[in-house]
């Protein structure tokens, strides 16, 4: 008879606990994360009742390729792109909370006489927020829909992005076990320049190989693809020095901007959650009753620092960000706990042998209880906000009201502000990859040059020409190419201020690629050689080469913008079939006296919601009356103007014939018009309000388009920011007078 694996009974035995533990925590409606956790203090060898455990090596191993699949499937849900699109005052929020929490938890380790180690490990654990548990409790309490869970989810993609920070300092420091500040400059560095050149890769190469690969992508190949690329990208991050769980979750948030994430985070999701059962009950077989126990006064205080310490801070931080009172506390009680990241870098102090016995167990509990609490502190949001309005002074009261209401105003971005965004993301981007590839050809090519050509000069010059060939389009970039043309424009214009800081940008990116030459060919020639062909390269790119490479590098860019926009463009297609000023138009409508609606308000009418359309203006007489109010009757012979689409347009035709007048539509000439707001408008800082645009065109603003989104019918305080696409419902000639020549 063949001899049974240790392994298989003890997956058996985990798998049957897990299994049992998550069907009585869902009829207690609480989180199976919990479920998981005492499954694994049943079964483990600190509790004796129950059968245990025989071989707990292999289940480290086990529960180490959980936490690969746990931060491979949060990477996917989180997006480098989310975090651009948080807000500032989701980053306020988060900073703000983050900082605190982190020096609360030190503090706490140190009052309570722990090793510092032991203190930064529990400041760590004590700032992470739990996106699991609040996921989970938003969507039993139907709270998705309110305005503050965005910024709720805001904070927590912040969260994330610090929580692998930490990951890689806090090992850092248990390696080196001091607290040199040039190691740790180093590491930081170290862990964005990897970042950058990861991201960047990634994108221009997986979502055309997923593109090509497309016919061939069964439900299966792709799975296995995603997992491959999964583990493929935790070797080359344990290769370079960082952990497993940071190479999950990079290779997570690479493709969660291909067209295939939705897809391949569906397919991932059994994985996901097979191994993260493994891992979170292996989290319980740590726990030892005994220890908390012994250590109940500081779990006690731990809970209170979180619960207390989180609803205070992240309420500041949204108060500071300009969220009303009401918001920032709902956005504090909701993050009153701590969760899976907190168990990671729980795991990797004991992996790493840095931190004390029990401080595992102890973080444990602290979040088992605040899990428990969760829900509870959701609901104490609404009486907690009343109490505040009657304990607070009236003064205080409205100086936030106040502070909310001016923070809500729309700010232009400056000039200079959208010029260094630019010259940065051009200077940092090409200079992460030209690092990559001089470290490429140092480390490379040139030994397996060296190891097949005898010549020693010859392999060193082919090096050279390699390395320079390739960086080539990419130094390009950093020398020439254009940043943005009508904030350039702009700060040109003003000679007085911005000539001389204009000037030494340019020369600054010119010094960083004459730099970055010389740095390769410093690693293969003599000092004055390098020098010399440094200067003869770049007269190259500046005179002969520079039209081939503009025509390269814009292919390259192309490719890489195209990838990284893919997914967006195709959501919106599927999703964007709602009335607005960019997908219709304008037309005029004359009202017959036997219309059987003569006299009805524009509200009992309902035209909006059963055709769609928009009632720009109504026309009687000599008078014109710009976006009716809702109470607005219709009369006989009214010329009205109505937005929309042909097909909407088409509908609504079939109750009013369309209106054709040569000589109204010639004298008022009224049209749905764009501008933009540029050097030649001159409306940029102004409001719409102060701008003027209603009483020069006779018209009104029903849209603006900034930055991909669109804003409709914006206040008359919205500010007008540079390449602001403004439509305006009004006299056509005007509008276009608005062009100063």
């Amino acid at each position: 008879m063949t001899h049974l694996p240790v392994l298989i009974k003890d997956l058996a035995l985990i798998l049957g606990a897990a299994g049992v533990m998550t069907l009585l925590f869902k009829k207690l409606k609480q989180p199976v994360v919990l479920g998981y956790i005492i499954a694994g203090l049943l079964v483990g060898p600190n509790f004796k009742l129950f059968p245990t455990i025989g071989d707990m090596e292999g289940i480290k191993i086990w529960a180490e390729i959980g936490v690969v699949f746990l931060l491979f499937a949060l990477g996917i849900e989180f997006s480098f792109k989310k975090l651009v699109k948080v807000g500032g005052s989701a980053a306020i929020t988060g900073i703000t909370e983050l900082i605190c929490m982190m020096l609360l938890g030190y503090s706490m380790g140190q009052i309570l006489g722990w090793p510092r180690m032991d203190s930064l490990f529990l400041g760590g654990i004590i700032a992470i927020s739990s996106t699991t548990i609040i996921f989970r409790a938003f969507d039993e309490l139907g709270l998705k829909s309110k305005q503050f869970t965005g910024l709720v989810l805001g904070v927590l993609v912040i969260e994330d992005l610090v929580a692998i920070l930490l990951m890689v300092l806090l090992s850092t420091l248990a390696i080196s076990s001091q607290f040199e500040g040039t190691q740790m400059l180093f590491s930081i560095l170290k862990l964005l320049f990897f970042l950058c050149l990861w991201f960047v890769s990634g994108i221009f190469l997986l979502p055309t190989f997923f593109k090509k690969a497309n016919k061939f992508m069964s439900s299966e190949t792709l799975l296995v693809v995603s997992l491959g690329l999964c583990l493929g990208m935790v070797v080359l991050a344990d290769q370079v020095g960082f952990s497993a769980a940071l190479g999950a979750f990079i290779m997570g948030s690479i493709l969660a901007e291909t067209t295939q994430a939705h897809k391949i985070e569906h397919l991932i999701t059994s994985v996901k959650d097979l191994f993260g059962a493994v891992f979170f009950v292996s989290v319980g077989m740590l726990i030892d009753p005994a220890i908390l126990v012994e250590y109940a006064f500081p779990v006690i205080m731990l809970t209170l620092a979180v619960i207390l310490g989180k609803t205070i801070f992240v309420s500041t931080g949204a108060l500071l960000a300009g969220r009303p009172l009401k918001q920032a506390v709902q956005a504090g009680t909701s993050m009153s706990q701590i969760g899976e990241f907190s168990f990671i870098i729980a795991t990797l102090g004991v992996s790493l042998n840095v931190t004390s016995s029990y401080l595992y167990p102890i973080a444990v509990g602290v979040s088992v209880i605040t899990t428990f609490t969760t829900p509870y502190m959701i609901k104490l949001a609404e009486p907690l906000h009343r109490f505040l309005l009657r304990v607070l002074p009236e003064k205080w009261i409205r100086s936030l009201e106040r502070y909310s209401s001016s923070s809500q105003i729309i700010e232009s971005e400056s000039n200079w502000k959208k010029l260094l965004r630019f010259y940065m993301q051009i200077i940092v981007l090409n200079g992460v990859i030209m690092i990559a590839l001089i470290l490429f050809i140092r480390y490379f090519v040139l030994p397996f040059l060296m190891g097949h050509i005898e010549n020693e000069m010859i392999a060193r010059i082919i090096a050279a020409l390699l390395g320079l060939a390739l960086m080539a389009p990419f130094i390009w970039a950093i020398t020439v190419k254009k940043m943005h043309k009508s904030a350039y424009a702009a700060l040109w214009l003003d000679k007085k201020y911005s000539h001389g800081p204009l000037v030494m940008l340019e020369i600054a990116r010119n010094i960083t690629a004459v730099l970055l030459v010389g740095f390769l060919l410093r690693q293969l020639f003599d000092f004055w050689i390098a020098v010399s062909a440094t200067i003869v390269f770049m007269a190259g790119i500046m005179v002969v080469f520079r039209q081939r490479l503009q025509s390269f590098y814009q292919r390259i860019e192309d490719r890489f913008l195209q990838n990284l926009h893919e997914k967006e463009l195709l959501e919106q297609n599927k999703t964007e079939n709602h009335l607005s000023p960019w997908d219709a138009h304008l037309t005029h409508y004359k009202i017959s006296p036997q219309a059987s609606y003569i006299g009805t308000t524009l509200e009992d009418l309902r035209w909006r919601e059963q055709f769609g359309i928009n009632v720009a203006f109504i026309e009687r007489g000599n008078q014109v009356l710009f976006a009716p109010a809702r109470t607005e009757k219709i009369f006989p012979f009214d010329t009205i103007g109505v937005i929309g689409t042909d097909l909407q347009l088409q509908e609504f035709s079939k109750i009013i014939p369309p209106f054709v007048d040569e000589a109204t539509t010639e004298k008022e000439a009224v049209e749905l018009e764009k501008i933009v707001v540029d050097e030649h408008t001159r409306l940029k800082g102004l409001t719409i309000r102060e701008s003027g645009i209603r009483e020069k065109t006779n018209g009104l603003v029903v849209g603006i388009e900034r930055k991909g989104e669109r804003i409709l019918n914006p206040s008359s305080f919205t500010q007008l920011e540079w390449d602001d696409i403004v439509w305006i419902v009004g006299n056509k000639k005007k509008i276009q007078e608005l062009y100063h020549p």
